[in-house]
């Protein structure tokens, strides 16, 4: 039940005003007005499918069942045939065109019509993970993998220090985008697994790219200057550092590495968490089969006969065993294995006692100077109002992470929220076994003195099977006013809508889910990032091709909070380069202010009504008058709890009286 206390004064005034109108004697409560049906956001008021649909969803490839809430699929678009069985990576977004990277080049599609994408461009370049951003005319391309080639040949490299080999960043003009030039490239010691793009507020002649590569480091002899030595034998190592290149917009053949911060330093290795009861019991029933498998780094892992055969004989001299080993030497050999390859993959000397050396993935945004830096075992808020100079801020590690991803500011700027892809995004972390905080989203709010306070935890909430590769992985806030929501995806979890308003009770309102690839171990599909972009939800599906989505209104997210978020239309979209969403004032931004309240139990059921009449008159008649009055009247009131959202309302039905 609302609380009536707060409208006195304020309904009173409300029918003033009607009775003094001159454009008509018809009062406010006979003007039609939307009344939906609203529900306070928590977790005990909203009401999720029971059953959950997704558990229990049928394989396939382009035939796997599904299961959708509060979202409309509009379409599902195979890749072309040259991308089919390649996987698909990251997405940006310029004018009406997707553009869709891929580990065999970028697809470009034009989304002018939503339930039918057209394939303007499939260009093959191959390279991991050919992670894509756009600024004006230029398209950035990341490579990471041996195989990228400077010519965007097919035919890889097979030798060890090539001068053919792409690991950087590609420059492109899209000028005309269905003809992208390759411009220039800019080669990196450790390449680029992302990279995200800065635009300085103050300097309109170049962008910056904060490049993050997490690849071992490349020989000398193939760029000079490339160093992989502990950073007390070589100071100018390439380990604990990003690099940032400066690309000149009228020239971006010029493009060039203008600083390497090293972001990391004094940061000692973060605590870590053990195997989840799934992976336990996964890996005892491997073992019991006479598998060679161990645990590394989040996920149970298999070493082939082959290699096994080889590291056997290297066991074998170690512990000088002549001939053919004995039942208890091969027992004592399996339980020696992991630790044998643990040691091949992970730095020798220093490895195990320093913090990150990398970071995977740094969203940047400039318009409140702040960038969050998901940087394997920390998160770090860093200040970038120096493009060339960025400043830790704060760092933070969790003993519930395993591999911090990437990160999602509020449009406030308030608050930020890291994803943890737990297993790599190549292993099952969401099956019913599986801690709830493991693999999850840790949301932050940011102190006045920059400093990150967490809050609490979000992970998509349907239990997953063995064979469902599910992880957090990519997404971004959608332009809703006074609200936080997202949409994030989670590999073969599929896409998970929620509200993290309150940062302490996040809560899912929508999903969409496949079934796994197969159920026979093969597969390895899912949402590797979906992303608002100009009123829609556009998902790369990593095997599938490419979905779009549109949002159902519903108690949780009403039809005008939708079109005010399809108000605001973006020139372009790199989402890890976080655009600030503005909204114009109209009726929309007015209604979806008064629904928000109309969550609220302690606001009266009276005075909603008398708002909705009074906009949907002023809407009906362009009584301006009404409108100027209802503003004055609203921030008149506005006072406790809904101080801040009254004043939004009171300043929207200002400007519209204007």
């Amino acid at each position: 039940m609302k609380s009536s206390h707060f409208f006195g004064l304020f309904g009173a005034m409300v029918l003033f005003l009607a009775s003094c109108s001159t454009q008509s004697n018809m009062t406010y409560s006979e003007m039609p007005a939307a009344t939906p049906a609203l529900t306070p956001l928590s977790l005990a008021a909203v009401e999720t499918p029971s059953p959950d649909p997704r558990v229990g969803l049928s394989p396939g490839l382009f035939d796997a069942g599904d299961a959708i809430w509060n979202m409309e699929l509009l379409s599902t678009t195979p890749p072309p045939p040259d991308f089919v069985g390649s996987t698909n990576s990251d997405l940006a977004f310029k004018d009406n065109y997707i553009i869709q990277g891929n580990y065999n080049g970028v697809i470009i599609w034009d989304m002018t019509d939503p339930t039918s994408p057209r394939l303007v461009n499939d260009y093959v370049c191959p390279a991991s993970q050919s992670d894509v951003s756009v600024y004006g005319d230029l398209l950035f391309i990341s490579g990471e993998g041996l195989g990228g080639r400077i010519d965007c040949g097919t035919q890889g490299n097979d030798t060890r220090v090539s001068e053919d080999r792409l690991r950087g960043i590609r420059i492109f003009d899209i000028s005309d985008i269905e003809n992208p030039e390759y411009v220039a490239n800019v080669q990196t010691c450790r390449g680029s697994h992302t990279h995200s793009v800065l635009k300085d507020p103050d300097d309109n002649d170049n962008v910056y790219i904060y490049v993050s590569g997490s690849a071992g480091v490349r020989p000398e002899e193939e760029l000079p200057g490339c160093s992989a030595a502990n950073p007390e034998e070589d100071p100018n190592t390439a380990l604990f550092r990003i690099e940032i290149i400066q690309v000149p917009l009228d020239s971006p053949e010029d493009a060039a590495i203008v600083s390497s911060p090293r972001i990391f330093d004094d940061l000692s290795a973060p605590p870590t968490h053990g195997p989840s009861p799934a992976d336990i019991d996964k890996l005892e029933e491997l073992k019991a089969e006479g598998r060679n498998v161990f645990m590394f780094r989040g996920r149970v892992r298999e070493v082939s006969d082959d290699f096994a055969a080889r590291l056997l004989e290297t066991y074998k001299e170690e512990q000088e065993i002549v001939g053919e080993p004995t039942e208890d030497q091969v027992a004592a050999f399996k339980e020696a294995l992991p630790d044998m390859v643990i040691e091949m993959y992970s730095r020798a000397d220093y490895g195990a006692e320093t913090g990150p050396d990398q970071c995977h993935d740094i969203t940047l945004y400039p318009e409140i100077g702040l960038a969050g830096g998901a940087c394997e075992g920390y998160g770090l808020l860093l200040n970038i109002t120096d493009p060339v100079n960025p400043v830790r801020l704060d760092a933070v590690a969790d003993q519930n992470f395993s591999y911090w991803h990437s990160a999602t500011f509020t449009n406030d700027g308030s608050k930020v929220l890291f994803t943890d892809e737990w297993g790599g995004g190549g292993a099952p972390k969401c099956r019913e076994k599986d801690p709830y905080e493991w693999g999850a989203n840790a949301i932050f709010s940011i102190t006045e003195d920059k400093k990150l306070d967490f809050h609490s935890y979000y992970k998509m909430p349907a239990a997953q099977t063995e064979f469902e590769n599910c992880v957090a992985h990519n997404g971004n806030i959608l332009p809703i006013p006074g609200r936080d929501i997202m949409i994030q995806s989670w590999y073969e979890g599929g896409v998970s809508l929620f509200d993290w308003t309150d940062p302490d009770n996040p809560v899912e309102i929508g999903f969409h889910d496949r079934g796994p690839i197969s159920v026979d171990g093969g597969g390895g599909g899912g949402s590797w990032s979906i992303y608002w972009y100009n009123g829609y939800l556009v998902n790369s599906e990593i095997s599938r091709g490419l979905d779009i989505f549109d949002l159902k209104a519903n108690p949780y997210l009403t039809q005008n909070e939708i079109d005010v978020a399809k108000s605001v239309e973006l020139d372009y979209l790199n989402v890890q380069g976080q655009p600030k969403y503005h909204w114009p004032a109209s009726y929309a931004l007015a209604k979806a202010f008064v629904d928000q309240l109309d969550r609220d139990p302690a606001v009266s059921e009276e005075m909603i009504q008398e708002l909705r009449s009074g906009i949907a008159r002023a809407e009906a008649r362009g009584d301006k008058k009404v409108l100027k009055d209802l503003a004055g009247k609203v921030a008149g009131n506005a006072s406790g709890a809904h101080a801040d959202k009254m004043n939004q309302l009171a300043e929207t039905l200002q400007e519209l009286a204007d």
